[in-house]
C-alpha cells in the first residue's frame, strides 16, 4: 500500500511544482515494483490474476498515474519512468502497458551490455514518438537511415560470423559490414566524455551519407 500511495503522492508533489509555472524532472524507479505492490494489494482483495499473475486494477491504474504527468498551461512535468522486465521479454505485460502509455522507450540490451556497449541502448527497439515534431527533417531522415543499415548489420550477423556470406554478393550488406565499426563508435559514448548536440548530428549525417554513396542513392530532404 506504501509504494502505491509513495507514487501518487510523488506526482501531486510534481504536480503542485508546475502549477507554480516550473518545469519538473519526475523520475520513477521502478513502474513494475509499482505494479506489483498494486497486485499484492488486488489480489488480497480478491481480484482474479490475468495475465502473469496481474490483475486488472493494475492495468486500469497505471494510466491513472502515468497521464497526470504533461504540460499544463505554464508549467511542464517530463517523466523518466524505469520498468524492469524478466529474461529481456518486451511483452511483459507492465512494460507493454507503459509503452501504450508514454511518448517513448529506451530499451537497454543484455546482450549490447555484455560485450561492453555502453550506454547498452538497443536503438532497433527504442523509439520516441515526439522526435518527428521537435527535430529537423535532415536530422530524422538521418536517424531512420542509420536504424535501416544497424537493422541490415543484425539480420545478415549470424551469416557473417558463420562465413556463410560472400562480400559482393549484397551490396546493403556490403555497406552495413563497412560501416558497423563507425556506427557502434558513434553509439558508444563513456560516462565522462562530452559531446556537443551539434557533433552528434553532423556524425550522424556523415555516417548516411557514406551509406548513401555506397548505394549510388542521394540523401533527399522533404
Amino acid at each position: 500500500i506504501q509504494r502505491v500511495k509513495a507514487a501518487f503522492v510523488a506526482v501531486t508533489v510534481a504536480e503542485y511544482f508546475r502549477d507554480k509555472g516550473k518545469d519538473v524532472l519526475f523520475m520513477m524507479d521502478s513502474l513494475t515494483r509499482f505494479a506489483q505492490a498494486q497486485r499484492q494489494i488486488g489480489l488480497a482483495a480478491g481480484e482474479p490474476p490475468a495475465t502473469k499473475g496481474y490483475c486488472p486494477s493494475v492495468f486500469s491504474l497505471m494510466p491513472r498515474l502515468i497521464e497526470r504527468l504533461g504540460c499544463a498551461e505554464n508549467g511542464s512535468i517530463t517523466g523518466i519512468l524505469t520498468v524492469l522486465v524478466e529474461n529481456d521479454d518486451l511483452a511483459d505485460p507492465v512494460a507493454d502497458s507503459a509503452k501504450s502509455l508514454l511518448d517513448g522507450h529506451i530499451v537497454l540490451s543484455r546482450k549490447l551490455a555484455d560485450r561492453g556497449h555502453y550506454p547498452a541502448v538497443d536503438i532497433l527497439e527504442s523509439i520516441s514518438r515526439l522526435m518527428p515534431v521537435v527535430v529537423s527533417e535532415e536530422h530524422k531522415l538521418a536517424a531512420r537511415k542509420l536504424k535501416e543499415i544497424y537493422a541490415t548489420y543484425v539480420d545478415a550477423e549470424d551469416l557473417i560470423n558463420i562465413g556463410a556470406f560472400s562480400p559482393g554478393s549484397n551490396r546493403r550488406i556490403d555497406g552495413a559490414v563497412a560501416l558497423i565499426d563507425r556506427i557502434s563508435g558513434f553509439l558508444i559514448q563513456p560516462v565522462r566524455d562530452r559531446t556537443r548536440f551539434e557533433e552528434t548530428i553532423r556524425e550522424l549525417i556523415t555516417i548516411t551519407k557514406v551509406w548513401d554513396e555506397m548505394l549510388g542513392t542521394k540523401t533527399q530532404e522533404q
